[in-house]
């Protein structure tokens, strides 16, 4: 090849690159909804590629103080090549997830280069079977693994003092709006990275509260969805009575966007995702995002969620509520509220600690390779480990699991009361009133929710006088996510309140 070929081919390579510099410098990468992004591929304005170069670059500034992202796929650009390829190809896409990077949950099983450890130095090097349900799910629908966010160390299922947001692999994260401010979890990265866009949209789980309360405290939106939803097949375990997995995503729209890629049947996770995919309905979840979604909605006020300071602090939602449509239905008192105490305290950790130790051993067993098998030699690693930092936070959950023997007579009886006061208490609270949803102050709803595998939703509702954010949260029945994405999205349309956080949290 003559020289001056070789100096051809290079000068266009160059313009090339400057072209492609050009045309993505004119999309605002800050903020940007997956509507955004797909629009920006469709006009040539962005490929898959400069969409994680821009990402993989937020991280490498941010993460180092933020501590959000727990490892980064090292296939992510060739992931995105990929599907920039397919796009130019004009082969049929799957979804509109296509080409969008997505962060998950360090509990949430991948089949690649990625460790899966729930924030865990005992997991690291262990090898999965196959990915999670729903990873096989995104990966079907073109979605590219940007990486692992960070998380509470077995979400918040080893010791009660562990701090949110704090594992033995990365140490502690931190809430990007405030660094001193409470990061919350366990799903935390998950939300801070969001919320702080290293990350176009991300999933979380949640047992008892890790999707809403990360959501409340980084201001963005989480979906805490219907038990069996989602599955839960190739998630770390807690619970498989309590545990789902849902979307953390910066607005309700791209929330529904994930969770429609993400449920449905998984053969992997029966009955639980047979007997709930009856719920999904014809057509997905984008179609209930109505701007006017708030209009004749029954939305209920309790007693015992809302104080008086709640109550001050709200009360121009509630009118934005009222102006668009919705009746509030206020001095609400559910039925049997001490039984329901009773079950949120006492039942629930008593069943929880049961099913943690069977269902953790049972993941533990499956795994191709890990240098532990059991709870048992969970325990014994936490011991040893001098980051794990035992002596500090302890490990008195595991301990207490440990010590469990199966479903016994007091579990029977614990998991008796839970579905009783759910039935006479929660349930029959929204029949009698006949209640579309019921509203929170922040994430306060999340227990009631967690003993029933009821859905939630959080959206952003504001800031406090330091700049920690707070939300507003939705529970309903089970199967109702259609009517709370109707009304999280027509509360979201009416206040427009989410902003991105400062540069350096304060």
């Amino acid at each position: 090849m003559s020289i001056l070929s070789i100096l051809f081919i290079n000068l266009c390579m160059i313009v090339s690159i400057f072209s492609n510099n050009s045309e993505a410098k004119t999309f605002s990468f800050k903020e940007a909804t997956i509507d955004d992004i797909q629009i920006a591929f469709k006009q040539n304005k962005l490929t898959s590629r400069q969409l994680v170069e821009y990402y993989l670059g937020e991280i490498q500034k941010a993460n180092p103080i933020l501590k959000g992202i727990i490892e980064v796929n090292p296939d992510a650009l060739f992931l995105a090549d990929k599907a920039d390829q397919e796009r130019k190809s004009g082969a049929l896409l799957s979804s509109r997830l296509h080409g969008i990077p997505v962060l998950i949950k360090d509990n949430i099983a991948t089949k690649d280069k990625l460790n899966t450890t729930a924030g865990s130095l005992a997991l690291v090097g262990s090898i999965v079977p196959q990915d999670a349900g729903v990873v096989k799910k995104l990966r079907k629908a073109g979605a590219i693994i940007l990486g692992k966010a960070t998380m509470t160390e077995w979400a918040a299922f080893r010791s009660g003092i562990l701090p949110s947001g704090w594992n033995g692999r990365l140490g502690q994260a931190l809430n990007p709006y405030v660094a001193s401010a409470d990061p919350s979890g366990s799903s935390t990265g998950s939300a801070t990275s969001v919320a702080a866009n290293l990350a176009a949209v991300s999933l979380g789980t949640e047992t008892a509260g890790s999707i809403l309360y990360p959501s409340n405290a980084n201001s963005v939106v989480g979906i805490k969805p219907t038990v069996g939803l989602t599955s839960r097949a190739g998630v770390i375990p807690i619970s498989h009575r309590q545990d789902t997995v849902g979307p953390i995503c910066r607005t309700v729209s791209d929330a529904v966007e994930v969770l429609d890629v993400i449920v449905g049947f998984d053969r992997d996770d029966f009955p639980a995702t047979k007997k709930a995919s009856t719920y999904i309905p014809h057509g997905g979840y984008r179609q209930f995002l109505k701007a006017d979604g708030l209009k004749d909605k029954r939305l209920g006020i309790l007693k015992d969620l809302f104080g008086s300071n709640d109550i001050k602090a709200y009360q121009h939602h509630f009118n934005t509520l009222r102006q668009k449509g919705a009746v509030l239905v206020d001095n609400l008192e559910i039925p049997n509220i001490d039984l329901v105490y009773t079950a949120i305290v006492n039942a629930q950790d008593i069943a929880l600690f049961a099913e943690f130790k069977m269902d953790l051993n049972a993941y533990l067993k499956k795994l191709v390779h890990t240098r532990v098998r059991s709870l048992a030699d969970v325990i014994a690693f936490n011991k040893i480990s001098v980051s794990e930092k035992f002596k500090e936070y302890g490990q008195d959950i595991m301990v207490t699991a440990e010590k469990t023997n199966g479903i016994g007579k007091l579990e029977r009886e614990a998991l008796r009361n839970i579905t009783k006061v759910c039935k006479y208490g929660f349930e029959k609270m929204m029949k009698v009133n006949k209640l579309d949803a019921l509203l929170s102050p922040g994430p306060d709803i999340a227990s009631l929710l967690a003993i029933g595998g009821y859905p939630g939703i959080n959206v952003p509702a504001g800031y406090d006088k330091s700049g920690v954010p707070f939300g507003l949260s939705f529970g309903g029945l089970k199967g109702s996510e259609p009517t709370l994405i109707e009304i999280a999205y027509g509360f979201e349309q009416a206040t427009h309140i989410r902003k991105p956080p400062p540069s350096h949290p304060r």
